[in-house]
């Protein structure tokens, strides 16, 4: 008997106990599928509310994740190349907010920007009058502050994972270390680099307890899609569910894009 079917194997309670889990993750996606509205769907998703939704979490998720880049990169290079002490903590640090509940990420952004006694936002306020709370600035912040640890996550683990042989080629054929990164590292780290974004989009889009704790859930202003979800579960259900599916079916289409890069798809 061959090892291949061997392991192949596995014990029928586990086989069960697999099954189920499998059931308890889709059978919620079918229960949002059964209660979409077909015959209406289009028109649910043409409203004015749902419309304006979707076109605020798209510019934000966007521009959030473009902060994310811009920020993340360098913060994962100095992950992953840099020894320095305190690195361990820092890493943990910059994956906090994966970990910790959204709500809390929402109160800590309002510690630092909020209007009256946040750390930064009080100074902005009294002296230039800029006020970041319950804005689409604060939609965008709360979207990078949850989404930038994917990036950095994926990059970092990217980097880790070429070979240093291949920069060290470059600099002795006299590439700078501007020219090493643009021309060798990136082009290596592109899966790695378009995964990250992917993720880090994703979850932007998908964001809503930072939001509505920072951001508030002012409609046409700060009102994201997973905002709109929530108002009008109460109000149209229908509604609610239809805009549910095209956020499932956003991120099927993220995970199936990138199923080679982030899971691992196998033969």
């Amino acid at each position: 008997m061959s090892t291949s079917s061997v392991t192949s194997r596995i014990p029928r309670g586990l086989g069960v106990l697999g099954a189920i889990g499998a059931a308890f993750l889709l059978l919620p996606l079918v229960g949002i599928v059964r209660r979409v509205a077909w015959s209406s769907l289009w028109q649910q998703l043409t409203s004015p509310q749902i419309t304006e939704a979707l076109r605020l979490s798209v510019t934000a998720s966007v521009v959030a994740t473009l902060c994310a880049l811009i920020l993340g990169f360098p913060l994962a290079w100095l992950l992953a190349r840099v020894n320095f002490r305190g690195r361990s903590l820092l890493r943990a640090l910059v994956t906090l907010p994966m970990v910790m509940p959204p709500v809390v990420g929402g109160i800590a952004l309002l510690g630092v920007y909020g209007r009256t006694n946040g750390l930064l936002g009080s100074f902005l306020f009294d002296t230039f009058g800029v006020q970041i709370t319950f804005s689409l600035t604060a939609v965008v912040i709360a979207e990078t502050f949850v989404a930038l640890p994917f990036l950095v996550l994926a990059i970092e683990g990217g980097l880790r994972s070429i070979d240093p042989r291949h920069e060290e080629a470059a600099a002795v054929m006299g590439a700078g270390p501007w020219q090493r990164m643009s021309l060798v590292t990136i082009r290596l780290l592109r899966p790695s680099l378009i995964a990250g974004i992917a993720v880090a989009w994703a979850r932007a889009l998908g964001e809503f307890g930072a939001t509505i704790t920072f951001a508030g859930n002012i409609e046409g202003r700060t009102q994201t899609t997973p905002l709109a979800v929530y108002m009008l579960l109460e109000s149209e259900p229908e509604a609610a569910y239809a805009l549910s599916l095209v956020l499932v079916l956003v991120c099927v289409g993220v995970l199936f894009a990138l199923r080679d890069q982030w899971l691992g798809r196998r033969s």
